[in-house]
């Protein structure tokens, strides 16, 4: 049977990877109890040991304001910990997934990012994920690295739940309106996934030649002062709460130890084009995840 090596089974996106992947093969997922990622030593002993085919790699240091006082600890889990399992799975004949962010760009183009735009991070996290892209490339090993943007999920901690707890404790909220990105919902992540691995397991000779960047993200865009105002219709509707009073404010208004991209926007035609897969609009899938929400 295929063996998948899972990094980061606990996280957002790790934790849906888990059950889309499951299909596909044997899953041997891993989480900073198993291995530390910050120790290269220690990635290449357990890749040594679990011999995967395919290494999905969502392990990653998230904290994007807290790098800014702990960029070694950063660069060590984004940067060095990606480019070892890309050596380890060139050296196994493996394939590597792995997934970046739009904080690798600095947010003034006009439209949306394509793939071979120019990076240009602002903030220590968004240069530690460029570090990461740039040291799986430099291996050759066959690979996808999805950039997504503004991940959220029904568990974890998000700007989904952060919302809805401090809508239950305050009437009025000040929420970022110059931003502009699309909200990405971690389990369709995990699906694009799974749907990418099938039809390269499907025919493994499409591997080589569609391995590179892809942009992974929902359809559409919208501020986080939008974003926030259609979390709380959704929650009005399917959870009967009261919304609080919310209050558009300047990225300058609200200050944070990390420069965030005023343009977060992704262009994922290049997805569409090479593997079939056309997302959904944001705010289809913000509403099926506060479904869940709610069954839950």
């Amino acid at each position: 049977m295929r063996r998948i090596l899972l990094t980061g089974k606990s996280g957002q996106v790790g934790w849906e990877l888990q059950r889309t992947l499951a299909p596909l093969g044997e899953v041997v997922a891993l989480d900073v109890q198993d291995v530390d990622f910050a120790s290269p030593d220690a990635i290449r002993e357990k890749v040594r040991e679990i011999k995967p085919q395919i290494l999905v790699n969502a392990a990653a240091y998230t904290a994007v304001d807290r790098a800014e006082s702990e960029p070694d600890l950063a660069m060590k889990v984004n940067g060095v910990a990606p480019g070892v399992l890309a050596e380890e799975a060139n050296r196994l004949d493996a394939l590597l997934v792995h997934y970046s962010t739009d904080y690798v760009f600095d947010g003034t183009k006009n439209g949306p990012y394509t793939e071979t735009d120019a990076p240009n991070p602002l903030s220590v996290y968004g240069r530690s994920k460029l570090a990461g892209d740039q040291a799986i490339q430099a291996t050759g090993v066959p690979h996808y690295i999805f950039r997504t943007s503004w991940v959220y999920a029904a568990r974890g901690q998000n700007f989904v739940r952060t919302m809805l707890r401090l809508g239950r404790e305050q009437t009025a909220l000040r929420i970022i309106n110059d931003q502009v990105g699309a909200p990405t919902w971690a389990h369709f992540i995990a699906e694009a996934t799974a749907q990418v691995l099938g039809q390269m397991i499907k025919n493994p000779d499409l591997m080589q030649d569609r391995t590179g960047i892809y942009n992974l993200t929902a359809a559409g865009a919208v501020s986080w002062f939008g974003f926030a105002d259609a979390i709380f219709a959704e929650a009005k509707a399917r959870l009967g709460m009261t919304p609080p009073k919310l209050i558009p404010i300047t990225t300058a208004e609200y200050p944070l130890p990390a420069r965030r991209p005023a343009n977060s926007r992704l262009d994922t035609s290049k997805l569409t084009r090479v593997f079939g897969l056309t997302p959904a609009p944001w705010e289809t899938v913000l509403t099926s995840c506060m479904r869940q929400l709610g069954d839950n």
